[in-house]
């Protein structure tokens, strides 16, 4: 990929290290970036992290809490005030009270947790306890795909927009928008109207590529299907254009005007997010929604490694030092993490593991090569079913139980969302190079959506933590070398 800043980006940059590392001298800080394509889950995840966290949550696999040393987390000040916060309180209240799953992350947030611990070595123990300042970040896994047009001109993004339209998984989405492109005359006249509606149909096209049957991945512009208070703007109004044989020298050409406006989303959109988020992440968990790929059929999954990997290589990953620390971020450790495995019974989990590591195969070997760790782990935020077996045929089966959200369904049964049923949901392949072969189809796999479980209670009445499926493990990778 081409280099994605210039020289006063980076200057820039490493002047909000530099200040980042003086803010933190005295007291370790760590950025920790929450990320992953739509529907992955991110919310659910920094609502549950945040949750365990203050409530002393069962995590038998944080080391730092389990051995009893964290002595107290709080929500503190808000880090940025210029970022919006992390509606934590309103997220848990949709969860425990309306038992509805939060709205999904739309914009970027923040919220800032502040951890105090007894260290687990001696020496340590002998300076005070210590503290570490989590900053997390919340942001939509499609603006990450948006870094590589950074390294991309116009028309080098038009030719790999309209070549993606035209693949047999894509071409029935994007069957309006190419007859409209292909109708257009770059060379004609800047007209305002033909560019809205050229954008308002590659608009629809990647809504369509986002749809559960299809459920692709790979579709940027990523404010096109976010656009926020830029909804409008002149900078979300263009479209690619078939390339042009004899290209009129000429800034009043649809064309040119197409060109202005890419440059425009770049220079508006993508290198602030970049620049004064991206770029000071430390740490980095990526959610992955596995499982809406594989209920949609190869042509997702593979279209899925694709996107992983160009989000991947947006990462500043290495090993970090003090000196370099000083001038520029390096993202040190990167989690991949399969999200739903509540959805399955635990003897696919490795299976769900194996599927995701063998989707970010590639782009993993990268990372580490640079010095970063990677993982790879199957886990639910908040685990919405339990686990049981029923017997059919004289053939006993793994199933999980839980309560469908109103309107899903399985063949001709269509859930009210009131009721528990007992579902098996099929056995992963065992190889994960099957998921990727264009003859796999989804077949018997059928994933459904759940109601948010009620919290439990002890049996003197006291309210438990929302429960999961290796959160803990999750948190150890990214946090417990730091709370040592």
């Amino acid at each position: 990929m081409n280099k994605i800043t210039t020289l006063t980006d980076d200057a820039r940059i490493a002047i909000d290290n530099l200040t980042d590392a003086a803010t933190g001298l005295f007291e370790p800080n760590l950025r920790f970036g929450v990320t992953g394509l739509s529907r992955a889950g991110k919310t659910v995840f920094i609502t549950a992290l945040i949750h365990n966290l203050l409530h002393g949550g069962r995590l038998p696999l944080f080391a730092a809490q389990a051995e009893g040393r964290v002595s107290n987390a709080k929500l503190a000040q808000q880090p940025d005030d210029a970022v919006p916060r992390f509606q934590y309180e309103d997220h848990l209240t949709a969860l425990l009270e309306d038992r509805k799953w939060p709205q999904s992350t739309s914009a970027i947030s923040e919220l800032r947790i502040k951890i105090e611990f007894e260290s687990a070595s001696s020496w340590s123990r002998t300076f005070g306890p210590g503290s570490l300042t989590l900053d997390i970040v919340d942001y939509p896994g499609e603006w990450l795909l948006d870094l590589p047009l950074l390294g991309k001109t116009y028309d080098e993004w038009s030719a790999e927009a309209l070549q993606l339209a035209r693949l047999p998984n894509r071409k029935q989405e994007a069957r309006d928008w190419l007859k409209l492109a292909d109708a257009t005359d770059a060379n004609g006249e800047a007209d305002e109207m033909v560019a809205r509606k050229l954008a308002e149909e590659f608009t629809n096209y990647l809504r369509a590529c986002r749809q559960d049957r299809t459920a692709l991945s790979t579709l940027p512009p990523g404010r096109f299907l976010m656009p926020g208070d830029l909804e409008g703007s002149p900078a979300l109004t263009f479209a690619p254009l078939p390339p042009n044989s004899q290209p009129i020298d000429s800034d009043d050409t649809l064309h040119a005007m197409m060109q202005r406006r890419y440059e425009a989303y770049k220079t508006i959109v993508v290198k602030p997010f970049f620049r004064e988020h991206f770029a000071r992440i430390d740490r980095q968990i990526v959610l992955v929604d596995v499982l809406q790929a594989l209920n949609a059929g190869s042509a997702a999954v593979t279209d899925l490694e694709k996107a992983l990997s160009d989000i991947l290589s947006c990462f500043n990953h290495g090993k970090r030092s003090w000196l370099t620390s000083l001038f520029s971020t390096r993202t040190d450790r990167i989690l991949f993490a399969a999200t739903k495995a509540d959805h399955l019974h635990h003897h696919n989990h490795d299976r769900l593991e194996a599927i995701l590591a063998r989707l970010v195969e590639q782009a993993t070997e990268k990372a580490e090569f640079s010095g970063a760790e990677t993982d790879v782990v199957a886990l639910a935020a908040i685990r919405a079913t339990r686990e049981a077996e029923v017997t059919e045929k004289k053939e006993i089966l793994p199933v999980i139980v839980g309560q469908p959200l109103a309107g899903e369904s399985i063949g001709r049964e269509v859930f009210d969302g009131k009721s528990q049923t007992a579902i098996f949901p099929g056995d992963l392949p065992e190889d994960p190079d099957n998921v990727l072969r264009e003859d796999h189809q989804a077949g018997d796999l059928k994933f459904l959506r759940f109601t948010p479980p009620k919290l439990e209670k002890t049996v003197e009445g006291m309210t438990l933590s929302l429960p999961h499926i290796r959160l803990d493990r999750a948190l150890e990778f990214l946090l417990g070398d730091y709370l040592k």
